[in-house]
Order: C-alpha cells, then structure tokens, then sequence
C-alpha cells in the first residue's frame, strides 16, 4: 500500500514548480518532504489532495489510479484526510462536534466511539466539549488532526502542521502526532522546511529543491550519506570551508584534510562539516579563538581565519580561552567534499 507520485511536473502561469517527481510513500510509515520555501512540497500535496489541477504525470493510491491530466475526482471523493497548519476548526462546534464531523454517515453511539478513541490519542480527551477559541494553538492543532483521523482515511496529508504552534510545546506535539499517525498503520505524508522536524517525526525523508528531488531515504541515510552539498548542510547545524583538493589533499583555511575517500575532482571543493566533528587544540600557529559560548550541555567554540568561521561543539570547557592558537581536526567518517559549482 503506497501514496505514488508518477513523473508529476506543475507550473503557475509560465513558472515551472515540481519537475518530473516520482515518490511512493508507504503504508506504516511517516515520509516526510523537507526542503525550502518555494521548492514545491505544498503543491505536491494539493495535487494529491486534489486542491490543484494535476498537468502532468499521476497520482495512485494503493496501486489504483487517484488522479491524472483530465481525470481528477474532487477533493470530497478522495480517501484523503487533512491537516493545514492555520488548523481551519469550525468556531461555533465543540471539540467532539469537530472531530466527529467526517463521521456523519455513523449512528451516534459508533460517532462517539471513534471520535473518543481519536482524541484520546493525540491527548483531547478532556477537552472534548471545549470551543475552539478556549484552545491554545497546540491543542486546535491536535483537535485538526483527530478530526483528519476520525475517518479512517486511506492517506493522511499534513502541511506544516506545527508551524504555528509554540517553540515550547512543539516537541510533544510532534511525539504525541507521530504516535498517532503510526498506530492506524496507514499512509502518511508530511511537509516540512524543519529538518529537525523532519528527523524527529520521519521514517522516511525526501529532500526538494527547485521542484526536483534531490535525495531520498531513511533518516540514517541522509544523515550519513548526503549525496548533495544542500543535503549536507541541512543537518546538525552543518557547516561549509572554502577548500582546494589536490592528489587527495583539501586545503582550507583551517588546516589540510589528508584522505582519498572523496569523490570529489581536483580542483575547488567545499567541504561541509558539523560542530560535533570538529576538534580543536591549543596550538603554537594556527586560527585564532573568536568566541566561546555556554549553551548547557556543550560548549560552542567559534574560530576565524581568512575570513571564514569553524565552529566547534565540545562537551567540556575547552582548555583555551578567547585569542588563543588552536589546531583543527575533522571526523573523517562525517565530513563531506563536493565540488564547488
């Protein structure tokens, strides 16, 4: 059982937004799109959903077709639930009249039933006879996604559901939805710019960029082998050197890096790496200490030399202070080379 995207390419007006994407996500799982503003994950979900017109390419649901060019059913006869981050709640409806609201085909015991299974699972239960406008933003999003669920939808779609919910309460929120979404077995597809997000809530991550995917897989895939410089940089507050390859030696401004498990060419590289794989000692020559900052459970060493900025994420207090001379060294399992374009 799959959501399946089939060589889907769309445009608005004369400016092309997805091009030739395929991707299946699968039953069981939580396939996240991660990628920037504008990089045409909303508009692969409305395709789906059946909230744009589909130019091109096609859309199947469990091996049938959902939609294609001329033959699209309305967003109604979908087998489709969803969830938008501005959660569009009905005011004047208590929480269970909002979430048993797909349920009207039921007899009111069965109602009951199902819409107190769904908001006890993303936590409502003893919210149910509260209004909309009494909820915080956290918990009109969960009232969304019980509503979305009540149904028992084939697929589940969700647009940066936790955009506008507290930076505080977004955690739970997010552990609290992917324990839902995982326990009715179905599909589900979630768009997100977060990569946080995206590793917290995703089995598996497809990456966009100018309406193309550009990598896709398990969270331990992307994590340890991007396969684009933009990849790389998504994660772990991944950083990127000016650097020059040569007979397997990357100059930068921090020290060489000598090792050949690089594909990439001679010539002008960058090299992207993550605080947690760097390691800094004091040293008689070298970069100069700019910064060090406390952040609680590690210590955030900033260095600079010509006029690029390493920083460093070490668990203890480092044993130099701001000015010192300090020796750089990279994980050479998490260090990544591409050319530079």
């Amino acid at each position: 059982m799959a959501l399946e995207f089939d060589q889907v390419s769309h445009r608005y007006g004369e400016d092309p937004v997805l091009h030739d994407v395929t991707l299946s996500a699968r039953a069981g799982e939580i396939t996240c799109l991660l990628g920037p503003s504008g990089s045409g994950k909303s508009t692969l979900l409305r395709l789906a959903a059946g909230l744009e017109r589909l130019q091109s390419g096609k859309v199947q649901l469990d091996g049938e077709l959902l939609a294609e060019a001329g033959r699209e059913p309305p967003p109604e006869r979908r087998p489709i639930g969803l969830v938008f981050q501005d959660h569009v709640l009905f005011p004047h409806m208590t929480v269970r009249a909002n979430v048993e609201f797909g349920l009207r085909a039921m007899g009111s015991s069965e109602r009951r039933r199902v819409a107190d299974a769904c908001m006890e699972s993303v936590g409502l239960a003893a919210l149910s006879e509260r209004y909309p406008d009494t909820l915080s933003g956290g918990q009109q999003q969960r009232v969304a996604l019980a509503r979305a669920l009540a149904p028992m939808p084939r697929a589940i779609l969700l647009d940066e559901p936790f955009a506008n919910v507290d930076a505080t309460l977004r955690r739970t929120l997010r552990e609290d939805a992917r324990r839902a979404l995982r326990s009715t077995g179905g599909i589900t597809l979630l768009v997100t710019h977060d990569p946080e997000e995206a590793l917290e809530l995703a089995d598996h991550i497809a990456i966009l960029e100018h309406g193309r995917i550009i990598q896709a897989g398990s969270p331990s895939e992307i994590w340890r082998r991007p396969a684009h410089k933009t990849v790389a940089e998504l994660f772990g507050q991944a950083q990127h050197l000016r650097g020059t390859q040569h007979d397997g030696v990357i100059t930068t401004a921090f020290g060489d890096l000598s090792w050949q498990a690089t594909d990439a060419k001679d010539g002008p590289v960058d090299v992207v790496v993550r605080p947690n794989d760097v390691l800094l000692r004091p040293a008689s020559r070298g970069p100069r200490v700019a910064d060090i900052r406390f952040l609680g459970d590690r210590y955030a060493v900033f260095v600079e030399h010509g006029g690029e900025t390493l920083r460093s994420s070490m668990a203890h207090r480092p044993e130099f202070g701001v000015g010192d001379l300090v020796t750089a060294s990279f994980n050479q399992n998490a260090t990544f080379v591409y050319n530079r374009k």
